[in-house]
């Protein structure tokens, strides 16, 4: 994975969520994040989301993290946009502070194998390997043109650090 250390300002986001916890994702039957992005997919809800900023970008954040890796956080997927006026009902925002991220792209590979590898080198990264102590705050990927193709998608990950 290609790593480099980058500010970004605030991004508000509107989505759906779900409540998880990584634990829960091995297991088929427990996992929240599939059901979720099946949802925000089939439904077509992005193009309901008023003032879109970039149409057709997806961003999948990981915020409110009950400690690390290993505790609850929540998963929120949706599109980052310039306002958060007139929202249909049943859609959350998120806003993401001005952060300092280690972003990680990943080589191209079939999904869902390129995502699961790249979450499990992440977690194993250290301090020094990501350029700084993971903040648990908000993480988030960004699915852009580049992951078009299922078969060969590419991935940025963005890990906020302190």
């Amino acid at each position: 994975m290609k790593k480099e250390k980058i500010e970004l300002p605030e991004i508000k986001l509107v989505g759906i969520t779900a409540r998880t916890n990584n634990k829960n994702e091995i297991d088929p039957s427990a996992a929240k994040i599939s059901p979720t992005v099946q949802r925000y997919f089939q439904e077509e809800l992005a193009a309901t989301i008023p003032h879109r900023k970039k149409p057709g970008i997806t961003l999948c954040a990981f915020t409110e993290y009950e400690s690390d890796f290993t505790g609850d956080y929540t998963y929120f997927i949706g599109e980052e946009v310039r306002a958060f006026e007139e929202l249909p009902e049943g859609f959350k925002v998120l806003t993401i502070p001005p952060q300092t991220y280690a972003k990680l792209t990943t080589s191209p590979g079939p999904m869902p194998d390129i995502l699961i590898a790249a979450w499990q080198k992440i977690w194993q990264m250290t301090p020094d390997d990501l350029g700084g102590e993971r903040g648990y705050r908000t993480d988030f990927e960004i699915y852009d043109e580049r992951a078009a193709d299922p078969q060969n998608t590419v991935l940025d990950i963005y890990i906020g650090i302190k």
